[in-house]
């Protein structure tokens, strides 16, 4: 089947879920400046989530394009993937009106480990529909990439009861390593 539905799906999904985070973000009762300082937690969670959601979104679309079509498994790969990043929302406004406690970091990091887990699920189940020989397959390779992101998830998570400061640094280090689309779907499809 087609690949259209699904991508059009994914974007819907994703675009709510950032939808559903900004609206959790209330207005203050104040009208000066000093009104937003308890919001600072709350914005800044919201930041290092919209840049995450903005993460997989980009790399979705890029494995996409070196996808042809799709069937069942890849269906329910990626519904499993919208599963993790619509819990985002929920650990986000968590996190931030706690203001970045442990266990809300935790927490948080566990969302992170199982969409990260989610997707490399999606890109496996892919490549094994369109073989290891695929042009897909051939971009991914062994996707370093993404192990190392699964390992610094789970340190974090580890971490966060000890300081959930350095838990959050893990978190944003992430994001970096990923901030730039992948190059290696780009490259193999030109």
């Amino acid at each position: 089947m087609g690949k259209g539905r699904l991508e059009a799906f994914s974007d819907g999904v994703i675009a709510i879920i950032i939808t559903i985070m900004v609206l959790e973000m209330k207005v203050p009762h104040g009208a000066d400046l000093a009104a937003l300082r308890p919001l600072i937690p709350v914005f800044l969670s919201y930041v290092l989530s919209f840049i995450y959601l903005g993460i997989y979104w980009n790399n979705h679309h890029h494995l996409f394009q070196a996808v042809r079509h799709v069937n069942g498994h890849v269906l329910w790969a990626n519904l499993h993937l919208l599963f993790w990043l619509s819990l985002i929302p929920f650990v986000t406004g968590w996190m931030g009106e706690n203001h970045f406690a442990a266990v809300p970091v935790a927490l948080y990091g566990t969302v992170l480990l199982f969409a990260a887990s989610a997707y490399f699920i999606l890109s496996r189940t892919l490549i094994s529909h369109h073989g290891k020989d695929s042009t897909l397959a051939t971009a991914i390779g062994r996707d370093a990439k993404g192990k190392v992101s699964v390992v610094i998830y789970a340190l974090a998570i580890l971490l966060s009861v000890v300081n959930s400061w350095f838990a959050c640094a893990l978190y944003v280090l992430v994001a970096l390593i990923w901030l730039i689309p992948d190059q290696r779907i780009e490259r193999n499809l030109s």
